[in-house]
């Protein structure tokens, strides 16, 4: 159970909460590790990401998360912010607009905001549109702003 103000509704409800805001949710940390990880997977190796030597002499200061993987971090760090009750499936349907105003250094931590903009009846559930505000603890600017499309069934 989430211990901060979260969006909890069943499908039949979903209209009702539009316009609703819940968060931030609890910190998480981005390390080199996670970084490094993400870098593997995606085999993504830029050197601001994975060369913390050159890295602290480049525009950064250091190394920083790539954008994906913050983009990644969205169903984790929403997860007790919005739950929608009563569904047998939630899956990610896509993006509408993302935007990466500020870098995550290595080594910090972000949480997420989120507003439920709209939804939209499909067959046998809902499409949800939430615009997610990410930030960081070190960064006065959010560092990611998605408006992300969740599609639910039940």
């Amino acid at each position: 159970m989430a211990t901060f103000p979260a969006i909890a509704v069943d499908l039949e409800g979903l209209e009702s909460c539009i316009g609703a805001t819940a968060g931030p949710g609890p910190w998480l940390a981005v390390d080199q590790g996670r970084i490094g990880q993400f870098a593997d997977v995606t085999e993504d190796h830029q050197w601001i990401h994975v060369d913390p030597q050159r890295a602290a002499a480049g525009p950064f200061g250091g190394t920083v998360a790539h954008g994906y993987l913050t983009l990644s971090l969205i169903p984790r760090l929403i997860e007790d912010l919005i739950a929608v009750d009563g569904v047998t499936m939630g899956v990610n349907y896509g993006l509408n607009k993302v935007r990466f105003p500020a870098s995550v250094p290595a080594g910090s931590r972000v949480r997420a905001s989120v507003e439920l903009m709209d939804v939209t009846r499909v067959s046998g559930g809902a499409q949800l549109q939430v615009r997610v505000i990410v930030e960081s603890d070190v960064q006065e600017r959010p560092v990611c702003v998605a408006e992300v499309v969740f599609l639910y069934f039940s």
